[in-house]
């Protein structure tokens, strides 16, 4: 499987971005989400949706982000408003279902204050 993410760049703080990832396979059984990775710290869950569309966020990101999946297209979104620069990082989209993870490139999304 593989996964290609899009849609980083840099914002001012209050800005949004969205991030999109397309699977090269079918998406429909899997669980989908994005993690990011800021410098010097460890990867961390932002973002999951189930198959049945329930969703997972992380704290931090409650209010403000909003995953979504297209299983007709094979791809995730990742709608990210009122950035701050905490949220600076470069972000993955990943696919995981039982022993089957992916994991695709990351993208940077740089959040200036």
């Amino acid at each position: 499987v593989q996964l290609q993410a899009s849609g980083g760049g840099l914002v001012q703080a209050g800005g949004s971005l969205r991030l999109s990832c397309a699977a090269s396979r079918s998406i429909t059984s899997f669980f989908m989400g994005w993690y990011r990775q800021a410098p010097g710290k460890q990867r961390e869950l932002v973002a999951r949706i189930a198959p049945n569309n329930w969703r997972d966020y992380a704290d931090s990101v409650k209010g403000r982000f909003t995953i979504s999946r297209d299983n007709a297209k094979n791809t995730i979104s990742l709608q990210m408003n009122s950035l701050q620069p905490q949220d600076t990082a470069v972000y993955y989209c990943n696919l995981a279902r039982a022993s089957i993870v992916a994991w695709g490139q990351g993208t940077l999304v740089t959040v200036s204050s």
